[in-house]
């Protein structure tokens, strides 16, 4: 084999085959690794065994400061919940926007642009996406928190009248920032467990933004049970109580290395904390429900209080198990263990030839991909099979393989995708910000059973959204993306519903949105993984989820608000909107109804050709009924 004249003192093909090997075997930049491998050309044509070396030392030095095994990824799965409880702070707009309004005086135009800034913080998350890549996850979760303090902290002076005259403009920031730290929250974790569960990242997205969704009941529960329905106390609950928990988790809440065996008992653990969830939100919203009817006293609302703590803490039996029963996991061949034997492969020139396969991956390599792989050490590794001739072009990626940003903002399929989600979660979205007034125009006063029956309606689409659309990605290799269309064709019938304002069909169509609207949750973010691989994946998912305040701030802001106000004028002989007075009837809301309707038909049809184009990519990544990445050059 010829050598390429920068490679001419002493390399010896094998073993640079056996340095690229090292590098896409356990590629983890986050650990300091980057520097290490950033070798001046000089040193390695100087002393190519010495630079091979370094290398090895570093990855075992890297590898001390990820927790290893199959137990620290479900105690960071557990710990995970907890924190997307807290990420759901931006759900609970509904329970205090009436405080707003009356307090402050707004109009319902003001008032849904404060809809508009609650999702522009909730869902604007492209620093967390570019952070998480750079920072650990408790410096993510940390900025988090601080968001939420400063944020809420300035609507609980204002709402408690502690601070009077507040300007409007400074009201709208505080509630972007507060409700940011949601992305922040959302961001750390949720990257997190998808890069520690690789290969079940559908049931991992449906768990968490599951749990996310149930926030919303859950902190429906603390606001009439502890806080006794006060808004200001909701606040300040926010801007301490949520924080704190964020700091109790932050240590927990780590990157672990994935286990490399099959392991027999993951199934099960997943199947545990589904119903654990499913147990919860049931006993959420049925104590929800009867606490206006039985009129709960303090002591049995401090106990209900406890069972749903002890409900969340469910996932946490999993880790606690596993340190008492622990099980022997099958592991496979020694070329699939950990790269911190790999000095057993490099050990001298001698025994070069004797190592195989030296291009071949491991399969931690194919589960895996690139996803920790800094750019720096790619361009060393691929430096290094240019000069052998292994690889003559860097080539764009295809469609499962690792994008960077640049390269996937050019794919017809992400715009798609971003549509498809676009309208699902942005027509859900408006009604979710005016479910206290169309609860009230539809003669309905007590929002709190509204929000719940929504809350866990989301959190079942959310969850269910990710069980179905694993099971048959594996079964049947079906594009996520088709429980997308079928779900918008439903939203197209509840809007219709809704418009409808049939008497007792308001409580139906809360449920069956919020069902629809957890299920784009769910399927958008392994979707967009699966894409576009997960190296960006923090970037890529915080970018889809700018379609929540763009739709919140066009058909909620803009449009609903402006219909319900003007119908509010109307009826009350005011040929200006100047005050915060209520609108009564059907006619508050139909025409946005109707409007939302045509959006989701819009939706529908795009999700059918996003869903045409990108199966012949899920016959690929699932074709032999379980994940597997593509084997690329760059690898």
């Amino acid at each position: 084999m010829p050598y390429h004249p920068i490679f001419r003192q002493n390399f010896r093909p094998s073993l640079l085959f056996k340095k690229k090997q090292l590098f896409c075997s356990f590629p983890f930049p986050s650990l300091g690794l980057l520097k290490s491998t950033s070798l001046s050309l000089s040193s390695k044509q100087r002393n190519p065994q010495k630079s091979v070396k370094s290398v090895q030392i570093h990855h075992k030095t890297s590898m001390a400061n990820l927790k290893a095994g199959t137990r620290p990824p479900w105690v960071g799965l557990g710990a995970a919940v907890w924190v997307q409880i807290a990420s759901g702070n931006a759900y609970n707009f509904p329970l205090y926007s009436h405080s707003l309004k009356s307090v402050l005086g707004f109009n319902q135009h003001q008032l849904t642009m404060l809809g508009v800034a609650n999702d522009i913080g909730e869902n604007v998350g492209l620093l967390p996406g570019i952070a998480c890549n750079k920072f650990p996850p408790w410096v993510i979760l940390l900025i988090g928190s601080f968001a939420c303090i400063l944020g809420y902290g300035v609507l609980w002076l204002a709402v408690s009248k502690t601070v009077l005259y507040l300007p409007y403009w400074l009201l709208w920031l505080a509630l972007c920032v507060a409700t940011n730290s949601s992305a922040w929250l959302s961001t750390a974790v949720l990257v997190t467990n998808m890069r520690n569960f690789p290969v079940s990242r559908g049931t991992v997205a449906g768990i968490l933004k599951g749990y996310a969704g149930l926030s919303a009941a859950v902190f429906t529960e603390i606001y009439s049970t502890i806080l006794r329905k006060s808004s200001a106390n909701l606040l300040m609950f926010l801007s301490f109580g949520v924080p704190i928990l964020c700091f109790v988790m932050m240590y927990f809440v780590r990157a672990c290395t994935p286990a490399f065996g099959e392991d027999s008992a993951e199934h099960g653990h997943f199947l545990f904390i589904q119903v654990a969830s499913v147990v919860l939100g049931l006993y959420v919203l049925t104590t929800t429900i009867l606490d206006p009817i039985f009129h709960f006293s303090a002591e049995v609302s401090y106990a209900i209080l406890v069972g749903m703590v002890v409900l969340l803490m469910a996932p946490l039996a999993i880790p606690v198990k596993m340190t008492f029963c622990p099980l022997r996991i099958n592991r496979p061949e020694i070329r699939n263990q950990q790269v911190a034997s790999s000095d057993e492969t490099l050990q001298g020139e001698g025994n070069a030839d004797k190592t195989e396969p030296l291009l071949k991956s491991s399969e931690s390599a194919t589960y895996l991909g690139s996803f920790r792989e800094g750019d720096e050490a790619s361009e060393v590794a691929m430096l290094l099979a240019v000069g052998e001739g292994a690889v003559k072009k860097k080539r764009r990626p295809k469609r499962g393989e690792d994008f960077k940003f640049t390269e996937a903002i050019i794919k017809a399929d992400f715009w798609l995708l971003f549509l498809v989600y676009f309208t699902g979660v942005g027509s859900g979205v408006t009604v979710l910000n005016n479910l206290a007034q169309i609860g009230i125009a539809q003669g309905i006063h007590s929002t709190t059973i509204l929000l719940s029956l929504f809350s866990f309606c989301n959190f079942i689409g959310r969850l269910g959204g990710g069980v179905v659309s694993e099971h048959f990605v594996r079964s049947k290799t079906v594009p996520r993306t088709l429980w997308m269309t079928c779900t918008q064709i439903i939203m197209v019938i509840t809007y219709l519903l809704f418009a409808s304002a049939i008497s007792g069909t308001l409580y139906a169509a809360t449920a069956l949105l919020g069902i629809c609207y957890g299920v784009q949750f769910s399927i958008m973010i392994p979707t967009v993984s699966e894409l576009f691989g997960l190296k960006h994946f923090g970037i890529f998912y915080n970018f889809m989820s700018l379609g929540n305040p763009l739709g919140a701030f066009l058909f909620s802001g803009l449009l609903a608000g402006y219909i319900y106000d003007n119908e509010a004028a109307k009826q009350h002989g005011l040929g200006l909107i100047t005050s915060s007075i209520s609108c009564i009837g059907p006619n508050c809301f139909r025409l946005t109804f109707l409007i939302l309707a045509g959006i989701c038909g819009v939706g529908s049809v795009a999700s059918i050709i996003l869903t045409k184009r990108i199966w012949p990519v899920y016959q690929m990544l699932y074709g032999g009924g379980s994940f597997r990445l593509p084997q690329t050059s760059t690898h």
